[in-house]
C-alpha cells in the first residue's frame, strides 16, 4: 500500500481525538507535577488577584451583572444539572432505539465523575483563600470537578451526537457548543474564587483526554455494531463518511 493511499484510508476524527487525549493526559500530568512542587502558586495568584478590587478582595472586577452572570453559568456544571443532563440524554437516546449510545454515555460520565472524586482525593489540594468565595463550595480543589466533568458530560455528549449525524455543518455546531459550554464553567470558577487556575486547566485537560477516549470508544464500538449510526453513510470499507451538504 502506497503511502497516499495508507493517508487516504485513515479518518480525521479518530486520529485527531488520539491526539487530543494523548495532548489532555500529558499536559494534566505535567500540571499536577507542577501543583505538587509548588511551582504554581505565583501564577494562580497573580491571575486570581487581576479579577478583583486591589482594594477589596472580595469584590470581584466587573459590574454587578458580570458576578451573577458567572453563578448562572458556573450552574451549568454542577452535579445536579449535568446528572439531569445526562439522564435526559440517556432517556432519549434509549427512547430512540440508540441503547448502546445511551449506555455508552452514562458510562462514560459515571466514570469521569468517579475518577473526578478519586482524583481530588489523591492531590487533597485546599480550596484558593486569597479572595473570598462567591460561591458555596465544600470539596477539595484539584483538579477542578466543574471543568473535568463539564468537558466529560457535554464533549462526550456532543461527539456521541456527532457520530450520528450525517451533516459535518451538525458536527461542528454540536462540537462548538460543547466547546463554549466547558471554557465558560472553568472560567466562571476562577471568576468566583473558587479555583485556583491550575485546578482548572487540569480539569479540562483531564476532562478533554476521557472525552476523547470516549470517542474513540464509540468509533470502535460502532463499526462492530454495538453503538448504532443510524443514517450515516459509509464507504467501500464499511467506514462512516461526512456528507459537506
Amino acid at each position: 500500500m502506497t503511502l497516499r493511499a495508507f493517508v487516504a484510508r485513515l479518518e480525521i476524527g479518530p486520529v485527531s481525538a488520539l491526539l487530543v487525549a494523548a495532548a489532555g493526559l500529558f499536559a494534566f500530568v505535567s500540571l499536577a507535577d507542577e501543583v505538587r512542587e509548588g511551582e504554581t502558586h505565583r501564577f494562580d495568584e497573580a491571575i486570581l488577584l487581576a479579577l478583583r478590587n486591589p482594594l477589596d478582595p472580595a469584590d470581584p472586577i466587573g459590574p454587578w451583572w458580570v458576578e451573577a452572570m458567572m453563578r448562572d453559568v458556573t450552574a451549568l456544571g454542577g452535579t445536579v444539572v449535568l446528572t439531569l443532563i445526562t439522564v435526559v440524554v440517556v432517556l432519549y437516546l434509549a427512547i430512540d432505539g440508540k441503547r448502546g449510545a445511551a449506555l455508552l454515555l452514562a458510562v462514560s460520565v459515571g466514570g469521569g465523575a468517579l475518577l473526578s472524586t478519586l482524583l481530588k482525593i489523591g492531590f487533597d489540594r485546599p480550596r484558593p483563600d486569597l479572595v473570598a468565595h462567591l460561591v458555596d463550595v465544600r470539596t477539595l480543589s484539584f483538579p477542578s470537578g466543574h471543568a473535568m466533568l463539564s468537558a466529560v458530560t457535554y464533549l462526550t455528549i456532543g461527539v456521541l451526537v456527532a457520530r450520528v449525524s450525517p451533516k459535518r455543518r451538525i458536527k461542528v455546531y454540536v462540537a462548538a457548543v460543547a466547546l463554549v459550554l466547558t471554557l465558560s464553567i472553568g472560567l466562571s470558577r476562577v471568576y468566583l474564587g473558587v479555583h485556583w487556575p491550575t485546578d482548572v486547566l487540569a480539569g479540562w485537560s483531564i476532562g478533554a483526554a476521557w472525552a476523547m477516549a470516549c470517542w474513540l470508544g464509540a468509533i470502535f464500538l460502532q463499526r462492530r455494531g454495538s453503538v448504532e449510526s443510524e443514517g450515516e453513510p459509509v464507504d467501500s470499507n464499511g467506514l462512516p463518511v461526512d456528507r459537506t451538504d
